[in-house]
């Protein structure tokens, strides 16, 4: 047979477009293919030996498929579930650490705040009487003033006399 032919017909084989007559000359060639093979139909030999040869071993028995066919559910005894409240003990006392957590804590915020208010309300009071301590001050030291004019009124006039002298 033509090489150039088997070539063609191997392009179409590749290709999925073969017939059933077409294959079976491919498989008639190569199940006793010549020495003198080119390099591209060597390649395919192989494939189509393989096929001749499992050609010739008989096909499986058919399977048994009883085992595909569906069977009933079997529905399990409904089981009684009892439920205990204090099985999980530790996500209670979780909750309760937490609660009390969250109480000391506004607790210590309200408790901060009160003493900032005291500290505050004790800081303005200090303030007050360390202003009316220097007002008191103040006032003495403007008397003493009014003294100390007069008397550098006397001490010009001192000046004066015993220096026309």
């Amino acid at each position: 047979m033509d090489y150039k032919a088997i070539s063609a017909l191997l392009e179409k084989y590749w290709e999925g477009e073969t017939s059933l007559a077409e294959e079976a000359e491919l498989k008639a060639f190569f199940s006793e293919p010549p020495a003198d093979l080119p390099e591209d139909l060597v390649e395919a030999a192989p494939l189509f030996q393989y096929i001749a040869a499992e050609a010739q071993f008989p096909a499986e028995p058919e399977w048994d498929m009883s085992f595909l066919q569906e069977t009933p559910p079997q529905q399990a005894p409904a089981r009684v579930v009892h439920m205990q409240p204090f099985r999980n003990w530790m996500k209670y006392a979780a909750i309760v650490l937490m609660l009390a957590g969250i109480g000391y804590a506004f607790r210590q915020h309200r408790e901060t705040k009160l003493i900032a208010a005291r500290q505050e309300a004790e800081e303005r009071r200090a303030y007050m009487e360390a202003k009316k301590a220097l007002a008191l001050l103040s006032r003495n030291f403007n008397k003493g003033t009014d003294k100390m004019q007069q008397l550098s009124y006397f001490n010009t006039a001192v000046e004066k006399l015993q220096g026309s002298n």
